[in-house]
């Protein structure tokens, strides 16, 4: 991975036009089958993909905030063609076989590394090579958009940073909205596979998983959106619900790029295994 400098960010966001305010989401992604199986889920991600030209404007750019890549530092995707990545093992061979060959947008990852700073006003790295889009990017965005001719950056997170750095980075992000850019946060609301049930049905979820669940989705519901950073101060329950919160971040992505008074549409407000939340929420 490189920084690259050059031209001013706004010289380079001239690439993306101003548009109508695009909406932004948090979707929970779930088990990797999820993006080849005919459930629910895939079926809600295929219907809100098709939105997108008549509800929604058409995105000229999705910035993914998955799940799936942390770093040191915070950068951002900068190639022209991100490989499909299958960041997985164990599942069927067709799952290693999908591919996603969305487009880059390496203008783009330069205007947004420079006008989203880290600590010490330092731009975003960029990646030219080394990451690509994981499951967490292309597991939703193939249903959405099976088309793969939209440009896709994804933005790693700082796993060794404090939940209130993530958010106030994410705050930065708003901006995009009002340039073509569809801001997709990709992870769940309760993530812990140690107690996974695999039998159990959707409407089957832990007591903690479900207390952790409404408490979050009382939260988006009522717009008291800065008090999803402080989720770790619920203690054992935070614990129980993420036993590791990178599955957790994703959220605070997307509520930082909204306003408070922006009303949340949930969707897919169930569980797979009784301790995966599928709660997924657009705004906009």
């Amino acid at each position: 991975m490189t920084e690259i400098a050059g031209a001013s960010a706004q010289d380079l966001l001239t690439s993306l036009k101003k548009t109508d305010r695009m909406p932004v989401m948090f979707v929970g992604h779930g088990s990797p089958m999820n993006a080849i199986g005919d459930n629910e889920y895939r079926r809600s991600w295929q219907v809100l993909g098709a939105e997108f030209g008549s509800k929604y404007p058409v995105p000229q750019l999705i910035l993914c905030i998955s799940a799936h890549w942390l770093t040191e530092g915070w950068w951002l995707t900068a190639m022209d063609k991100p490989k499909t990545i299958h960041d997985f093992g164990g599942f069927p061979q067709e799952l290693f076989d999908q591919q996603y060959p969305a487009p880059g947008h390496p203008t783009a990852a330069r205007a947004i590394s420079h006008l989203v700073r880290q600590r010490a006003s330092a731009p975003l790295g960029l990646d030219v090579g080394e990451w690509g889009l994981d499951h967490g990017t292309w597991s939703v965005l193939k249903p959405m958009f099976p088309g793969a001719d939209i440009p896709v950056i994804q933005l790693s997170m700082d796993y060794g940073r404090a939940p209130d750095e993530h958010y106030a980075l994410a705050k930065q992000l708003k901006a995009l909205r009002e340039r073509g850019v569809l801001i997709v946060g990709s992870g769940n609301i309760v993530h812990n596979l140690r107690q996974m049930q695999r039998g159990a049905a959707g409407n089957q979820a832990y007591d903690w998983a479900l207390e952790f669940d409404q408490t979050m989705g009382g939260y988006l519901q009522q717009g008291n959106l800065d008090s999803l950073q402080n989720f770790q101060k619920l203690g054992s329950l935070a614990k129980m619900a993420h036993p590791t919160h990178e599955h957790f971040l994703p959220l605070l992505y997307a509520a930082g790029a909204v306003d408070a008074k922006e009303p949340p549409r949930f969707f897919n407000t169930n569980f797979q295994g009784g301790s995966i939340s599928m709660r997924s929420v657009v705004w906009g």
